[in-house]
């Protein structure tokens, strides 16, 4: 089977895993999202790639669910002593990770080869594309005017109001001929319990995405990052809320309804089942709350099983 998983940063990441355990790598392509990366300090930070790479590699920090394991911070130390900016934490060890991103940029190869090398770099046997090469960066509107998305999220702590987001740096993006073949020749799409409004929207954005998928005749299947009203993590809740979407799986499936065959929902949330078949999607109850490896590995075979029935 061939399948491609849509995915932001931490949340995805876990799914991520679960489905490379049940999955080899001739059947498994990863999209990320890039609508995050930006320049800090000369560097150019990937930060939902390098949160795949570091889950599916084993060197993830796993407390905190992003970062690398066994991190130091000896290089942001002496950047905050010497008066630098230190709000956005580079680690000794995630900052090779830049450093070689950015060399490899100097010699002119495109995110998605570089992507391809650091990650087989580190034992990673299962691809992941970014959504595009070209920079697709989003900005937030808020109560207190544009905020660019690292900004808003890292340096504000997603604190300000938001009244509108801003994708793809306001320009069309296209999709590369590895995403658009990946997805035209999919047997499933699985859309990750990632937010959708700031790491699977800057996906579906991009020039050539929803073709596509709607070309390749697969089932999509989403998996709800709301649980019980709440985000499992980060500020879904809090940026769907202020944007006037239904803080609940009948809000995810309102927002995926013109895409998505099939929505996961947590047990927590079986009630509200109806709710999402009133926005034509098929529904299925699972624990979607993935705390431990066999977590991630039982919702990733759900999911594969729903595609076979």
């Amino acid at each position: 089977m061939s399948v491609v998983y849509l995915s932001g940063g931490v949340g995805g990441a876990k799914l991520a895993l679960g489905l490379s355990q049940v999955l080899g790598p001739d059947e498994l392509t990863i999209i990320a999202n890039t609508g995050d990366d930006f320049e800090h300090l000369g560097f150019p930070v990937c930060p939902d790639i390098d949160t795949l790479v570091y889950t599916l590699s084993g060197l993830a920090n796993r407390e905190q669910g992003w970062g690398r394991q066994d991190e130091s911070g000896h290089f942001m130390q002496t950047l905050k002593q010497l008066g630098g900016p230190d709000w956005f934490f580079l680690g000794d060890r995630d900052l090779a990770m830049h450093a070689t991103r950015k060399a490899l940029m100097d010699e002119g190869l495109t995110l998605t080869e570089i992507t391809g090398r650091l990650a087989r770099a580190v034992g990673v046997e299962h691809t992941i594309l970014p959504m595009s090469d070209e920079e697709a960066p989003t900005t937030v509107e808020t109560v207190e005017g544009l905020l660019s998305f690292q900004d808003y999220f890292v340096r504000r702590r997603a604190e300000p109001t938001v009244r509108r987001l801003h994708l793809l740096g306001g320009r069309e993006v296209e999709a590369t001929a590895d995403v658009y073949g990946a997805l035209a020749t999919a047997e499933l799409i699985v859309i990750g319990p990632s937010n959708p409004l700031i790491s699977i929207d800057p996906i579906l954005a991009v020039n050539g995405v929803r073709e596509a998928m709607a070309e390749s005749g697969a089932p999509v299947i989403a998996v709800s990052p709301i649980v019980g009203g709440k985000a499992i993590k980060g500020p879904t809740a809090k940026m769907m809320a202020e944007l006037g979407q239904d803080v609940s799986v009948a809000g995810i499936a309102s927002h995926y309804s013109d895409l998505a065959t099939h929505l996961v929902i947590d047990e927590t949330d079986a009630p509200l089942a109806d709710a999402v078949r009133e926005c034509s999607m098929a529904v299925s109850v699972a624990p979607t709350v993935m705390q431990s490896l066999e977590d991630r590995i039982a919702l990733a075979r759900h999911i594969l099983s729903l595609s076979r029935a």
